[in-house]
């Protein structure tokens, strides 16, 4: 029996600039939604459709939409009632009072868009009275008066996440020293206090991924101890990420060359951390197979 198709959905955000629109929108792109940004009402239509014809490479679609749009904007009210019979539709409206809007315009330094020659309260203005009918169709209405960036992001992760998104996900990484440190590197352990099987001329032409390698690197003496403690250390360093609205995270574990310990580490301890709520762990081995 073929798998299910989801039911597609869409979240239309709209609501006052300067109110958190692409902190939106990067939120839900971390969720995994598809994610337009300044889309002219009259495209929600197509946009739908290629979505659906797109299946479930799309099941989630949002667009942003606003006032940039100029004189197409005036269309959302009735491209929303329009699309309600076809698909799951949802209206999200962020606002912030007058005096938070203007602070916010203010540090970025750039004008409302709708102020023309007058000051940035005469465009906030203008820009309500426009809104007041999309703002009382809406689904759902976030005032992001009193919210950073970090929070806003939360509060969307609560709102549109499902079951099946991840919280945070875990690049587990081995490499050798000998190499360089990864760049993007979150956190970086060592693994060269234990015995190299580069040594050992019948582990010499194995890697890490090699049973008699992972077997020797693992039993030797600490090894075990390093990677049951390491993992229980990352269990509130991973809580608090995911609180923080970090997405990504690598990890990197280092030996020599990064062909023995690291690759044989790194692979158990990537077993150890999958456990772990809210966490999807991969692994890569940087340095595998360069010597």
């Amino acid at each position: 029996m073929p798998p299910e198709t989801p039911q597609q959905e869409m979240l239309i955000v709209t609501g006052m600039s300067g109110a958190g629109r692409s902190t939106v929108g990067n939120a839900l792109e971390d969720l995994g939604w598809y994610v337009v940004d300044n889309l002219p009402p009259q495209m929600l239509k197509p946009l739908v459709e290629l979505a659906q014809h797109a299946g479930n490479s799309l099941p989630r679609i949002a667009a942003v939409v606003d006032v940039r749009g100029g004189a197409m904007f005036e269309d959302l009210r009735s491209s929303v009632d329009s699309l309600r019979d076809s698909i799951v539709l949802r209206l999200l409206f962020l606002e912030a009072t007058d005096a938070t809007l203007v602070r916010r315009f203010e540090n970025v330094r750039r004008p409302h868009p709708l102020q023309g020659n007058g000051t940035t309260l005469d465009g906030i203005a203008e820009e309500r009275g426009r809104m007041a009918e999309i703002r009382a169709a809406a689904d759902l209405v976030i005032d992001t008066t009193d919210l950073n960036v970090h929070q806003l992001a939360t509060d969307i992760r609560q709102q549109f996440s499902t079951e099946d998104d991840a919280g945070l996900r875990v690049t587990i990484e081995s490499f050798g020293y000998k190499y360089g440190l990864p760049a993007d590197a979150d956190l970086v352990a060592d693994c060269r206090f234990l015995p190299n099987p580069f040594w050992i001329p019948e582990l010499k032409a194995h890697n890490g991924l090699d049973e008699p390698v992972r077997d020797f690197v693992l039993s030797q003496e600490g090894a075990a101890e390093f990677v049951a403690d390491f993992a229980k250390a990352m269990k509130p360093v991973f809580a608090g990420f995911q609180r923080e609205n970090k997405r990504h995270a690598t990890i990197a574990i280092g030996c020599t060359g990064g062909k023995h310990r690291s690759v044989a580490i790194a692979e158990e301890l990537a077993t150890r951390l999958s456990a772990l709520p809210g966490a999807v762990v991969s692994v890569k081995h940087r340095d595998l197979g360069r010597e």
